[in-house]
């Protein structure tokens, strides 16, 4: 499985990587700094799954999610962000996003994407 984790945070990519990790045996994580060099990547590797932070510079979270629902709209994305107010949250989810979940990334919402994750592939 591919998972693009878009994030201009080094250090949440770290954690999240490592938290996902725990719980995924076969799993390719590949990075991203922000939105656009997230798009570059989704085109060219197309992964299983997104996650995407939603406050980054050049193009923002909301932008990204925005171009790869019309580039795929089967794309299978998460929200991981500290942005929690719910109007954001009710846009997100007008994309039919897989979950919106708070920052800090945690072992329990690990094991939540871990759930999700493996709900769609039954």
């Amino acid at each position: 499985m591919k998972l693009l984790i878009v994030d201009d945070s080094s250090f949440s990519q770290i954690v999240t990587s490592k938290l996902i990790k725990n719980f995924f045996e076969d799993i390719d994580i590949i990075l991203a700094n922000d939105g656009e060099d997230g798009f570059k990547k989704y085109t060219e590797i197309k992964p299983d799954y997104v996650f995407v932070d939603l406050l980054m510079p050049k193009l923002n979270g909301h932008g990204l999610i925005k171009l790869i629902k019309e580039y795929d709209k089967n794309a299978k994305i998460f929200v991981i962000s500290a942005d929690v107010q719910n109007s954001v949250k009710k846009e997100m989810e007008a994309y039919e996003i897989k979950s919106f979940i708070n920052k800090p990334f945690n072992e329990e919402k690990a094991k939540l994407v871990f759930d999700i994750i493996k709900g769609d592939m039954q």
